[in-house]
């Protein structure tokens, strides 16, 4: 059985054939974590979330640390595939926490459990680093704890054989360097993204599989007109 996350293989490429495909990620694999860091993470997550939805059959699991679940972007991009925006929603079981101690709790006691009763290949932490920068947690602490749960993440993507991934949306902050090499060490690929000119771009940073990509994608009259609205 392949290991490839919906049995779906390609190269990681980009290509703009027109809004309803802006651009596709793919050589995702199952067992990896995949961290998508910087402005565009978020609207990158909702799209390969609904590229498994409507490729896959196991539901996604979406802890939300942001507070930044669209149910609204992710009926609109179905919508726009010919497929039912209520099923596809009944499909994605989402968690929201907090405080960083309720994200903790919800990634180390309830996620494991959660993924093998649903059977889920697709976990998104969303805005992972959020709660943590926040200042009413002691930066000692705050640091620990971060530390722990990319570890537990890593070690769910690997032992539930599922993809864990990731958005992180650097902070000003003197906690930025600790977070982005506790979260970066623990991650099999990472995928930098920036939205300049009407566009998102985005390079890729690690992989364990393609060795050198960049490309710009999303013109003007696409996906990101949703994220903007």
């Amino acid at each position: 059985m392949s290991n490839l996350l919906c049995d779906f293989s390609a190269n990681l490429h980009a290509h703009s054939g027109g809004a309803d495909d802006a651009f596709i990620l793919s050589d995702l694999r199952v067992g990896e974590m995949v961290t998508l860091c910087g402005e565009g993470a978020q609207l990158l997550a909702f799209f390969l979330a609904v590229q498994h939805l409507l490729r896959c059959k196991s539901p996604v699991v979406f802890i939300d640390g942001g507070n930044s679940f669209s149910p609204y972007l992710i009926a609109e991009l179905v919508r726009r595939r010919n497929f039912d925006p209520r099923e596809a929603l009944k499909r994605i079981y989402v968690s929201r926490a907090f405080t960083s101690h309720q994200l903790f709790a919800l990634a180390t006691e309830r996620l494991k459990p959660l993924v093998e009763k649903l059977e889920s290949k697709l976990v998104i932490v969303s805005d992972i680093a959020s709660l943590f920068f926040h200042r009413d947690v002691h930066d000692s602490e705050a640091k620990a704890i971060f530390l722990r749960l990319c570890m537990k993440l890593s070690e769910i993507a690997e032992r539930k054989q599922v993809m864990v991934l990731i958005t992180y949306v650097p902070k000003n902050s003197r906690r930025r360097l600790y977070f982005e090499a506790a979260l970066f060490g623990r991650s099999d690929i990472i995928i930098e993204t920036s939205a300049r000119g009407g566009a998102l771009h985005f390079a890729l940073r690690r992989h364990p599989h393609v060795w050198h990509f960049s490309a710009a994608a999303l013109p003007r009259a696409s996906l990101m007109d949703y994220l903007e609205a």
